[in-house]
């Protein structure tokens, strides 16, 4: 190991007991004992009754979120890559200012020429590992590319060469990384560079998808015109949706920055309904209910099903998906706070607002009065125990309504019987 290069202690009781990594999720059963979420879901799923540390039977196997040991960790981390970022600074570049500079020249006074890319390449390869390697060479790259047209240049090569693959690949990273360095407003107009876009979400590489994906959440969620029209273009909602699929090529990492750029869009009303008629709540909730994700996805997955549930066709597609009412029901005080408030503001939604009988049935069927009972108990915030107590309300009435249903109908038999 090279003397610029970091030791990491990793301390003991961060790392799960089964995998031995450090816990990206960690959760404690009965026994007391903290795994990471998805190593202890697959010894559950396996068939396994005991807890793997002790080989104690499990009375339940209920996964409590460890909150306090979850902090610590992304303290820990946080520690961890300030150090590292500390020691990349103190490298020596292996290329130079100057040099990018002149790369950078070269590579305008080139296209103005020739328009054509596939000769850049390797000046391209260049610019992204030097721009990669710390934010202030990100910085340096963005300051010199915003003295000349370097972003037109590029955004005009994906205009008009979409699919060529293999140059875009290499422009798309650096393409995203000026962009985020507040060069938007030179890519001219959105819907000219769509057919790109589209085009490397379907058929770029799994790197070049989480890319654009990533270009795209910047855009929607930093530009409101640029949002708006690209909004209209209804393919884009099935594409996104696409990474949320649960198949062979399931990646969590692209599905989470592709339901964070459909929240950006959702923020509009109006695409609500266009993510609705694109299968948002049937494969969106399918992958709630069957996938393991972590903290961070369960979290966006169900804020967009909470913007889902603001529309009437979002409500009525989420009332006839019992499997995804019931794994909603499921993270209550599971996951985290925010993932508990958007849980709880869907079946407000349904069952208070909407009134529906079928959602108000999956609730029950899931053991939701149970969750809503120790929701009221819990430190959750005034609004999350407005809505529990309205949800609880609810159930109540609809309890006292079968019980005289039952008591009634006990009655009437009793005065039928000739004995």
């Amino acid at each position: 190991m090279r003397k610029d290069d970091l030791y990491i202690t990793v301390p003991s009781f961060f790392r799960c007991p089964i995998s031995l990594d450090v816990m990206k999720s960690p959760v404690s059963l009965c026994t007391g004992v903290t795994y990471d979420r998805s190593s202890i879901q697959r010894w559950l799923d396996s068939g396994n009754n005991t807890c793997p540390a002790t080989m104690q039977v499990l009375q339940t196997k209920d996964l409590v979120p460890n909150h306090t040991l979850q902090r610590l960790i992304q303290i820990w981390s946080e520690s961890v890559r300030t150090q590292r970022s500390d020691t990349e600074s103190d490298r020596v570049n292996s290329v130079g200012h100057d040099q990018v500079r002149e790369l950078i020249i070269q590579f305008v006074n080139y296209f103005r020429v020739h328009t054509e890319l596939e000769v850049n390449s390797d000046r391209l390869s260049k610019l992204l590992a030097f721009s990669e390697e710390s934010d202030e060479n990100m910085r340096f790259v963005a300051s010199v590319a915003a003295e000349s047209d370097f972003l037109a240049i590029l955004t005009s090569f994906l205009v008009h060469n979409p699919k060529n693959l293999k140059v875009v690949e290499k422009i798309v990273p650096l393409w995203r990384m000026l962009l985020e360095r507040g060069s938007l407003s030179k890519i001219g107009k959105a819907n000219d560079v769509f057919p790109a876009i589209i085009f490397a979400l379907k058929q770029g590489s799994s790197k070049l998808k989480m890319e654009m994906t990533k270009a795209l959440e910047f855009i929607t969620s930093t530009d409101s015109e640029a949002k708006s029209s690209l909004s209209e273009n209804s393919e884009l909602y099935s594409v996104l949706l696409s990474f949320s699929a649960i198949n062979s090529d399931w990646n969590p990492d692209l599905m989470e920055v592709s339901v964070s750029c459909l929240i950006s869009l959702a923020m509009l009303r109006r695409n609500r309904v266009k993510l609705v008629k694109s299968g948002g709540v049937k494969t969106v909730g399918k992958a709630l209910s069957t996938a393991e994700m972590g903290t961070g996805l369960t979290d966006k997955v169900l804020r967009l099903l909470e913007l889902i549930s603001t529309c009437k066709e979002g409500r009525i597609e989420l009332c006839n998906d019992g499997d995804c009412v019931q794994a909603i029901v499921k993270k209550v005080l599971k996951v985290s706070n925010e993932a508990t408030e958007h849980a709880v503001t869907i079946l407000w939604s349904l069952c208070c607002l909407f009134r529906d009988h079928r959602a108000q049935e999956w609730v029950a069927k899931s053991n939701g009065m149970t969750k809503i009972l120790l929701l009221l108990q819990s430190n959750c915030s005034p609004a999350v125990r407005q809505m529990a107590a309205d949800l609880l309300k609810v159930f109540r009435v609809n309890s006292k309504a079968v019980s005289c249903l039952s008591t009634s109908y006990d009655t009437k038999t009793t005065h039928i019987m000739p004995f």
